[in-house]
């Protein structure tokens, strides 16, 4: 459906406007398509993304530094974040042994295999898949990036 439908306004001042309305829109919409498949598992959008990262680092550890240079959302607080998903299992904590003030965080066995479990039940492309092309998508994606400069 077209933005102006779904906002129920076309009162854009021009192109641009009405771009960075539907790319806000868009997010929105994708949080809430996803939310459900986090929630079923009991995670947040962003401790999914700080797991993928950790296992992206597997078997090294990350630190919190890493996570947040590499995080989706950079306003999230990736301590916190950890400190959950260490409550949680899915992650573990330890001390650096070259610098002791450091903080190894590592994906533990239980949080690799809710990622893999959740690789199963589905994939982002089965949310797009009905509306775009891979072409499509790929397309929608440079312009993204050019957007971003």
């Amino acid at each position: 459906m077209r933005i102006d439908e779904e906002i129920q306004s076309s009162k854009f001042e021009d192109n641009y406007h009405k771009a960075v309305i539907n790319v806000t829109y868009t997010y929105g919409w994708l949080n809430n398509v996803f939310r459900c498949k986090f929630e079923k598992n009991n995670l947040t959008q962003q401790q999914f993304n700080v797991l993928r990262i950790l296992r992206g680092q597997y078997p090294k550890p990350a630190t919190i530094n890493l996570l947040k240079e590499r995080m989706l959302d950079k306003m999230s607080d990736a301590s916190r974040i950890v400190d959950r998903l260490v409550q949680k299992g899915l992650v573990s904590r330890c001390t650096n042994t070259k610098d002791r003030r450091a903080v190894d965080i590592r994906i533990s066995d239980e949080g690799l295999g809710v990622l893999e479990k959740m690789d199963i039940e589905f994939r982002t492309k089965d949310v797009l898949k009905n509306n775009l092309t891979e072409e499509e998508a790929g397309q929608l994606s440079d312009l993204l990036d050019k957007l971003r400069g």
